[in-house]
Parts: C-alpha cells; sequence; structure tokens
C-alpha cells in the first residue's frame, strides 16, 4: 500500500563551478591546454589575452572606426539571431577569436607500412600457388605485434573454410607455416619464445661451436634456462660452466620480439612537460607554476557590450532570448576563468606544501633525504580535502635541479626502525636496491639475506614485506638474477 509522508533529509551537492574545479585539478599541463581550447571553441564569449591591454586595443578600434558603429550594432544584431535560429551556432563550427601564435600547426606523422603489410609483400614474391598464398596470407594476418602466432592451427583450418572457402588440413597449415617462418626477420611465425629463438639460431649459414651449444639448450633444456638451472644443464651436458658461458650470451643476442624490428615506423613521442618548476639558490628554495598552467583568460568585451545594448533595447521576445543567450555565455566565461584560477592557487599551496615538508631532498636531491608523508599530512597542512589533494598529485611533475619527479613520487609510507625512528620506506627500498646491485651476481642475495641485511642496519622488516619492496622496484627473485 502506498503511503504519502514528509522526510527531511541533509544532503551535501556540490555546485556546476566546484565540480569544474574539481575536473580541472585532475588534469595535467598538456590536457589543460587542450581544455582551454575547447572551451574557447564552445563559448564564444571566452577569449584569450590579458584583460587590461585588450581594452586599450578595443578602445583605439573604437576611435578608429567610430562612424561606422551604427554598422557594428546591426552587424551584432544579425550574429545574434543566427545563434538563436541555427541548430548548431556559428560559432561551434568557426573560431576567430584566436591569434596567429595560437594556430594549430600539422605535426606530419612518418607514414610506413604495417607489420603485416611488410609481410604480405614479401610472401607474394615466394609463393605462387593460389590456395598456399591464401593460407599465408591469413596466418600473417594472425601474427601478434611480436610477430608469434597465437592462434592453434585447428583454428586457422576452420577460419580458411568458413571465411575463405579455403579446405585444408592442419598439415598443409603447417607446411605453409614453415614458409611464412622462413620471411624476415628470422623468428616470426613461431609459436612461443622457444621455438621463436630456435628459428632464429637456425637461420645461420654456419653455427659456430658456441651456437650450436646454445641450440642443444634452447631445444632440449629450455625450462631449466628460463629458470637458470644453470648447474643442472652443466651437469646433463658435461660442460664447463664458462661453455655455457658463452652459449648463454648467444642466446642473449636473439630478439625475443622480432615483429617489433617491422612495426610501422610512425610512432608518439611522449614528453613530460612540467607543472611546477623548483629552484635552489644558496640554499633556498623557489616555487614557481609553468606558464601553460596560468594563461590569460577574459570575458569577450564585444559580448558585455552586447548585453548592454540589447538590455537597454528590451522589447520584444526575441530580444530577451538574446539577453538570455548572451548572459549565459558570459556568465559561463566567467565560471571558467574563476575555475583556472583557483586551481592555480590550489596547485601552488599543496605544492609549496610538499616542497616544504620534503625541503631536504629538495636541496640535496638524497632520495634517502625523503621523510615519510602521505595525502592526509598535506591535506592538514593546505586546510584541504585529502580528494584534493589527491587530484592535484594526480599526473602532475615537478622539476627540480635534480630531475624531473612524479609528484606521487614524493609521497610514501612510513616505517619504524628499532631505535623508534619513523623512516620513509623509499629509503628502505633505495638500501635494497643498492644491496642487489652490488651483490655478486653468481650467487644472488635470497630475500632471506636481504631481511637480515637491513636487520644488521636497524631496518627490523619480515622476509615477505622485502619480498613486496622487490616486487614494487620491478626485480626478480634471486632465482632469475641468477649470473654465470
Amino acid at each position: 500500500m502506498l503511503k504519502q509522508r514528509l522526510q527531511h533529509k541533509l544532503l551535501q551537492k556540490l555546485s556546476p563551478q566546484q565540480i569544474q574545479l574539481m575536473k580541472l585539478l585532475q588534469v595535467p599541463t598538456v590536457e589543460l591546454e587542450q581544455r582551454i581550447k575547447e572551451e574557447i571553441e564552445e563559448n564564444p564569449a571566452l577569449e584569450e589575452g590579458a584583460e587590461l591591454e585588450d581594452a586599450q586595443n578595443e578602445l583605439e578600434q573604437d576611435d578608429k572606426f567610430d562612424g561606422d558603429d551604427s554598422e557594428s550594432r546591426d552587424s551584432d544584431e544579425f550574429d545574434i539571431n543566427d545563434y538563436l535560429d541555427d541548430d548548431i551556432p556559428a560559432y561551434k563550427t568557426h573560431s576567430n577569436n584566436s591569434s596567429s601564435e595560437n594556430d594549430e600547426k600539422a605535426i606530419p606523422l612518418s607514414g610506413g607500412k604495417t607489420f603485416q603489410e611488410l609481410l604480405d609483400d614479401q610472401i607474394g614474391l615466394r609463393i605462387a600457388d593460389k590456395k598456399e598464398l591464401t593460407i599465408a596470407r591469413t596466418i600473417i594476418g594472425n601474427l601478434d605485434d611480436g610477430g608469434y602466432l597465437r592462434r592453434e592451427i585447428i583454428n586457422l583450418v576452420d577460419d580458411l573454410a568458413f571465411s575463405q572457402n579455403v579446405i585444408c588440413d592442419e598439415e598443409e597449415v603447417k607446411s605453409v607455416l614453415k614458409k611464412v617462418q622462413n620471411l624476415e626477420p628470422a623468428g616470426v611465425g613461431a609459436r612461443d619464445l622457444q621455438e621463436c629463438l630456435l628459428l632464429q639460431l637456425r637461420r645461420k649459414d654456419q653455427m659456430s661451436i658456441e651456437q650450436k651449444t646454445a641450440e642443444v639448450v634452447l631445444e632440449k633444456f629450455f625450462e631449466e634456462f628460463t629458470k637458470k638451472h644453470y648447474s643442472k644443464i652443466v651437469k646433463k651436458l658435461e660442460i664447463e660452466p664458462s661453455d655455457l658461458k658463452d652459449a648463454v650470451e648467444e642466446i642473449i643476442k636473439l630478439n625475443p620480439k622480432p615483429g617489433n624490428s617491422l612495426r610501422a615506423t610512425s610512432h608518439s613521442i611522449h614528453q613530460i612537460i612540467p607543472d611546477f618548476i623548483i629552484r635552489e639558490d644558496d640554499g633556498e628554495l623557489s616555487l614557481s607554476l609553468n606558464s601553460r598552467n596560468a594563461p590569460q583568460l577574459k570575458v569577450s568585451r564585444s559580448y558585455s557590450e552586447m548585453l548592454e545594448t540589447y538590455a537597454a533595447s528590451q522589447k520584444t521576445k526575441k530580444d530577451k532570448e538574446a539577453i538570455m543567450f548572451v548572459k549565459q555565455k558570459i556568465d559561463s566565461a566567467k565560471w571558467f576563468i574563476d575555475a583556472i584560477k583557483q586551481r592555480q592557487q590550489t596547485l601552488l599551496v599543496t605544492m609549496e606544501a610538499i616542497m616544504n615538508y620534503q625541503r631536504e631532498f629538495f636541496l640535496s636531491g638524497d632520495e634517502t633525504a625523503l621523510k615519510p608523508m602521505i595525502l592526509k599530512d598535506i591535506a592538514e597542512i593546505v586546510d584541504l580535502d585529502i580528494s584534493t589533494i589527491s587530484r592535484v598529485a594526480n599526473s602532475k611533475h615537478a622539476q627540480t635541479p635534480y630531475g624531473t619527479y612524479l609528484l606521487k613520487y614524493f609521497f610514501s609510507e612510513s616505517l619504524s626502525t628499532e631505535s623508534g625512528e619513523e623512516v620513509s620506506t623509499r629509503e628502505v627500498k633505495k638500501i635494497l636496491q643498492d644491496a642487489i646491485d652490488g651483490e655478486v651476481k653468481n650467487k644472488p642475495l635470497t630475500d632471506e639475506k636481504l631481511a637480515a641485511l637491513l636487520k644488521e642496519k636497524g631496518y627490523n622488516i619480515a622476509r615477505r614485506t622485502v619480498a613486496k619492496y622487490r616486487e614494487q622496484l620491478n626485480i626478480p627473485v634471486a632465482r632469475l638474477r641468477k649470473e654465470l
């Protein structure tokens, strides 16, 4: 049974302006530039440039064309009617409020054939039979970027039957696959890493003793090789460790992903643009915001005058619609400008707190000088919400005298030493990294030995914690770090 009742609720809602600010806070410099361009294209009342300079320029223009004022007003009225009457406003398809300096310049990309296209060119010169050529091209089309055939042969047989109307069996496909494996570069068409490496070794005209040993290792002891059980291989092959070392060096020279050498030549280059610049001068730190993060924006003066004109001559319904349209665009432009300014202020305040908190690191560049710091620490200093600090730290970079760092780099959890001192986990990771870099490569340090080493230095850490930090540093286990 339905019932009506009154209920009081206390809700907290963000205004559109606050939501806009939150979105702007988390974007890095490059995305901010694009976001501003989009806003200018969508809102003709928003322009780039300094307010005072533009006002002076427009006054000079008014003086110059004072005699054509009535014509100018008529032109403005015509533009507004176009905005109100058209389904797609002209300002969304054309923009004339950007300077020549801001014109988008096309960046030419180097052209090139894809990996599959280059292989297809080769196979067309080697196979004349139409059926075999269809099978070969189907195989090439199923190669991944590394040059491997990950699809099962039986599935290729089904594909050929249903999509190409080519009836064949597995043996025919395997026969054509061998021809594909003879294409350049050596190793393409392999079904796994073992086959890929063997194809490259066997492509050589005259194999040396080391290469023949490497072939035997890959063919008969591949599992032991991948697990670096070198002692087992030496014992079973009855060879000297130095002979195995030479063979392993030959294997290391091979390309585990031959397809990468035939990739298309057009690649995206990602350049890191710092959001903050930190300088050090005689023990004093200075912080500045990247100029790209502080663009000069203003409300179009022509739109402001347009609003005054229509407000003074408010008579018809169409005039009221024009006023509402212009006012909406001006308000939207003001909100966006305010959001950009608040973003700048929030970024500076937050980064200044981080810089002061990690002052020792920014003065010395020593990673071990980083203090334990979490988002809550900075949030309490600047009196902002933790989520706001998280948005600021997300995807932002700081340029320092010692390199450019992601802001998240400066945040780390704390760890207590035996003396009760709070240190950063990054300091422990640095000690781990140095210990592994300096270890004897034929007898690498196990996690137990690393834990014991840290305990000697006053860091009482369990073996599983050492393993966790090692994995975070992308360092493999001791067995996989072993070298001959």
